[in-house]
């Protein structure tokens, strides 16, 4: 029979629990003040002296007295004068103003003064201690409810047990990773029907790690093992096992273990695991010594002596290649389950997926923007629409349109519009020309991707940009590419030394430079592009990628061997900044084509630079004009564009 998630307590019990606490507080406070205003005597009035109290006696003015003993032999003397008027006095020990009350008729009421009972003393002195004590207990309680759940309560785990309350995922919101979603869905399988698999001798994985890039949907499918499975799934990250105490993260990993047991078939979901999987032995110091208990305790609860039948571990990561080698081998997590970015297919389901939410124009087609967005995560394309969404709401429309679309996936490529940005006429002439340059060696160059959008509106952090987008997926780059995309890069330097002159090169092609020299290391030093060099990898990589450049870690190479590399670095670049130059001298007419039909329109797509490189007219009606203003203006604050295109100057 399978079992249930638990609905979590209601945040109520938070609030009833601050209630009860200030309640108490409040009674403690009023306590206090009745045992130091100690007890209660009748309404007193005006203070009156003793002697005028006696005349008054004598006269016969007084119509009733309370007389009361204190401790110290004194008589507290409360009464009514003639007229009702209120009054009280002291009378000395040993006096005899009884009797004389008496003689006069006086109604004489005498009330003995009670003494406080041995608790009330024993309360009142124990008060500031009892108040000490008590701030301390809380103030102890909280720390230790914050570090693992109340006073005995340190190493417990803290895995929560995953509710279907909020937002319930399947495997139908799971779009673009199919296969990674087949092998997952046949764990579900299992556990709603053990005996399928059984007959035939199989048995249940013990793990499945998920690995791929941020973004591909990696918790996304974790969640939808939980709405599916219909068995509790306990969900927890790497970090919150370590702490800076030795010791505790193996405590909680054996509780984590014994909550799954009794709630067993399960899941347990460790997001991020290489916060506490990483290979052992590779610092010193506590914390480091924390974190390899923590990993020597959940490598033996996943395939110790004891076997823990019935609890499945997922887990999550970004960074496999840093995982020691006994958390992957089969028996611990047997599955290791790539999930890649999505192709141009799973790119049009993850979109569906997204824009059930949105309501559409007529005209908006997600195998389109599939097409133009390659590269695109899932969370990628989910920022895609729903930065749509937010442009037709600021824009009044009740429809997102493919126009929203469109300028949604500029703004995430390229980074937003800085129309407010001041520019003089040289700095904009000096952009067009650049951005010009980049376009007319992409053109030219037959191994270069198609020119998406270029540009000499200031996006990101860039003056100007010429975007290129690849026709299809690409899962490598070859040579001939890559010394096209050199070419492409040194283009905007190269415009501006033809145009301008050597001494008016601008310091904009900065970002280009950079570009270019990390291509051409990575050719020479992990690729084996060089013929200098041959194919050996002299320099070793931080981590897997996936469908892109990685950093590296470094060079363990002699003093002669890194000369070789750099002059074969310079000699790569050179050789790209020769192939831009001969490009630019060989069509110049069409560089002064493109530079001055981007000073009239500020931005041109890839079809209408085609189209004005062919010899035809841009027909938009009326020119847009310059959109940039004169100086004066304020320059907002600007935000990092993403790579994947050729940015122009970039601002200071």
């Amino acid at each position: 029979m399978d079992q249930k998630p638990t609905e979590p307590q209601p945040p109520q019990n938070n609030w009833t629990k601050s209630l009860f606490v200030w309640v108490a507080i409040i009674f403690g406070m009023v306590l206090m003040v009745q045992i130091l205003s100690g007890p209660t005597t009748e309404e007193q009035g005006q203070a009156l002296p003793y002697s005028e109290f006696v005349a008054a006696v004598d006269e016969g003015k007084v119509k009733s007295v309370t007389m009361a003993t204190t401790p110290n032999g004194n008589s507290q003397i409360a009464g009514t004068l003639d007229g009702d008027t209120k009054f009280t006095t002291t009378a000395p020990p040993d006096s005899d103003i009884g009797d004389r009350l008496v003689e006069q008729g006086v109604a004489v009421k005498v009330k003995q003064e009670e003494s406080a009972s041995m608790w009330q003393i024993l309360l009142f002195n124990s008060l500031p201690f009892l108040l000490i004590l008590g701030i301390t207990f809380f103030v102890i309680r909280q720390m230790q409810k914050n570090a693992g759940g109340g006073a005995m309560g340190f190493g417990k785990s803290k895995a929560k047990l995953l509710s279907e309350a909020k937002g319930k995922v399947t495997f139908e919101d799971v779009a673009g990773i199919d296969e990674a979603r087949e092998e997952l869905q046949e764990i579900v399988e299992f556990l709603k029907d053990p005996g399928k698999f059984a007959r035939l001798g199989g048995q249940i994985p013990k793990g499945a790690l998920l690995v791929g890039s941020p973004g591909t949907g990696k918790t996304l499918l974790a969640r939808a093992i939980a709405g599916e499975a219909g068995v509790p799934f306990f969900t927890i990250s790497g970090s919150d096992f370590v702490e800076m105490f030795v010791g505790v993260g193996a405590s909680r990993v054996r509780d984590m273990f014994e909550q799954a047991k009794k709630n067993s078939p399960c899941i347990v979901f460790i997001d991020e695991i290489d916060a506490v999987g990483r290979h052992r032995g590779a610092g010193l110091g506590n914390g480091n010594d924390e974190r390899e208990q923590t990993l020597n305790q959940l490598l033996v609860e996943m395939d110790g002596f004891e076997a823990n039948e019935g609890i499945i571990i997922i887990a999550a990561t970004n960074r496999p290649d840093v995982l020691d080698p006994a958390l992957l081998r089969p028996g611990r997590f047997d599955r290791q389950v790539v999930v890649p970015r999505p192709d141009i297919e799973g790119r049009e389901k993850i979109l569906l997926v997204h824009m059930r939410k949105v309501p559409l124009a007529p005209d908006v087609d997600a195998r389109t923007i599939a097409r133009g967005t390659p590269g695109f995560s899932g969370a990628d394309l989910a920022n895609l629409v729903n930065e749509a969404a937010l442009m037709a709401a600021r824009r009044g429309k009740r429809l997102v349109a493919m126009s929203e679309f469109e300028d949604a996936k500029d703004k995430v490529m390229m980074g937003a519009e800085r129309r407010s940005m001041v520019m003089t006429e040289d700095e904009k002439k000096m952009t067009a020309y650049h951005e010009a340059g980049h376009a007319i060696v992409a053109v030219h160059e037959p191994a270069s991707d198609p020119i998406h959008k270029a540009t000499i509106i200031p996006r990101g952090r860039a003056l100007g940009m010429v975007m290129r987008l690849p026709e299809r997926d690409n899962y490598s780059y070859h040579r001939d590419k890559m010394h096209a995309n050199m070419a492409v890069a040194m283009g905007g330097r190269v415009a501006e030394e033809l145009i301008f002159g050597y001494d008016k090169v601008s310091s904009g092609a900065s970002g280009d430079i950079q570009y270019a020299t990390k291509l051409a290391r990575d050719m020479v030093t992990q690729w084996g592009m060089s013929d200098e060099m041959g194919p050996i990898q002299y320099e070793e990589q931080q981590g897997e990628t996936f469908l892109g450049y990685s950093q590296s870690q470094g060079m363990n190479v002699s003093q002669e061997t890194a000369q070789k590399i750099d002059k074969e670095i310079r000699r790569l670049v050179e050789q790209g900044y020769d192939r831009a130059k001969q490009v630019l001298t060989d069509y110049s007419e069409e560089l002064e084509t493109l530079a001055q039909a981007l000073l009239e329109y500020e931005t041109l797509s890839g079809e209408e630079i085609t189209t004005l490189l062919e010899g035809g007219n841009i027909d938009r009606g009326v020119p847009t004009g310059p959109s940039i203003p004169a100086a004066g203006s304020s320059i907002p604050k600007a935000k990092r564009p993403k790579p994947g295109g050729i940015g122009g100057p970039a601002t200071a």
